[in-house]
């Protein structure tokens, strides 16, 4: 039964997302928000919303484990198992400026997640500086687009879940009433707090039925379901031959993770880093981003080999974390 309100609650988490996702573009498109800033924020939002309602409620209930868990643990799944598998679908041919931009603000976010931790803590000025970090990388990304310049990670973000499902687009959103779109808002927000309740309560009594840390679950049972849909829009991407959206969509979630959902988090119900993640996952997170970021570097692409290697890897590391060697 546990296990079942786990999947509930997932299903409801990533239907809800999607309900939101729809309600708000159609909105912002009728508020006459551009396409544009409604792409980078709202629909980049888009995938992230599991995370995000997952760990809220998680440190509001007083699971700090899940809670951070849940952002490093998806982060350490994005870089690993998820672009691994892109990469094993259609190898990645890297744009070296927009890996160091991209690639770059997502190690500074981990690398200031790490400082917090070992300093004050995710309170309500930390989450709140995140917060402001996020929005200083939209603001980045929004000029840099409207320059033309080479797409941002929270562009191709938005473009790879756009891929699943074009009734995204503004011009189609725009079509529906305002009552159906508050309607899917309203929907939306009702499965998230709904399905993120059910997955934390599941979560907790896995835990403590199979004599779990809180830590552990948050890590590998919540990071890996809470990351579906980026993996499903990854997927989709690389067999679309649209490497660099694929890319992009992890890079992108990296920062939305830690910046958007780690400063919501913080500000909502501040929360301490646990010491097993300051001490070993953290920095792993930051290993591995600096590793991917110098594989690409070396051939200014991501060879099937590599990405063998990452979902390799990836299952070494499910492994250690949960005492399996």
């Amino acid at each position: 039964m546990t296990i079942l309100l786990l999947i509930a609650g997932l299903v409801l988490l990533v239907v809800g997302g999607e309900l939101l996702v729809r309600g708000a573009v159609a909105i912002a498109g009728k508020l006459g928000v551009s396409p544009l800033m409604i792409g980078l924020t709202i629909v980049g939002m888009g995938t992230s919303m599991p995370e995000l309602a997952a760990s809220v409620q998680a440190a509001l209930a007083g699971s700090p484990g899940i809670a951070l868990g849940n952002i490093v643990g998806s982060n350490i799944a994005n870089s690993m198992l998820i672009l691994g598998v892109a990469v094993l679908l259609a190898p990645i041919a890297v744009a070296r400026g927009t890996l160091w931009r991209d690639g770059g603000v997502g190690v500074l976010a981990a690398v200031a997640l790490l400082a917090l931790g070992l300093t004050t803590g995710l309170g309500r000025v930390a989450g709140l500086t995140l917060i402001v970090l996020m929005v200083g990388y939209l603001v980045l990304a929004y000029r840099q687009e409207k320059r033309a310049a080479a797409h941002s990670a929270a562009f191709d973000k938005a473009a790879a879940l756009e891929n699943i499902d074009p009734a995204l687009g503004t011009q189609t959103q725009r079509q529906s009433g305002w009552a159906v779109s508050l309607a899917f808002l309203l929907a939306g927000l009702a499965c998230i707090v709904g399905g993120g309740t059910l997955l934390v309560n599941a979560a907790v009594t896995i835990a403590r039925e199979f004599g779990m840390s809180e830590t552990l679950v948050g890590l590998t049972i919540v990071a890996v379901g809470t990351s579906l849909p980026e993996l499903v829009t990854s997927a989709v991407a690389a067999l679309r031959k649209q490497s660099e959206v694929a890319l992009g969509n992890v890079l992108g979630s990296n920062i939305y993770n830690v910046l958007f959902i780690g400063g919501v988090t913080g500000t909502i119900a501040p929360t301490t880093v646990p010491e097993s993640i300051l001490g070993f996952d953290l920095p792993l997170l930051i290993a591995i981003s600096l590793a991917v970021m110098a594989m690409a570097w070396t051939g200014a692409r991501l060879s099937r080999i590599e990405g063998l290697a990452l979902v390799a890897g990836y299952a070494l590391y499910i492994a250690f974390t949960a005492g399996l060697i």
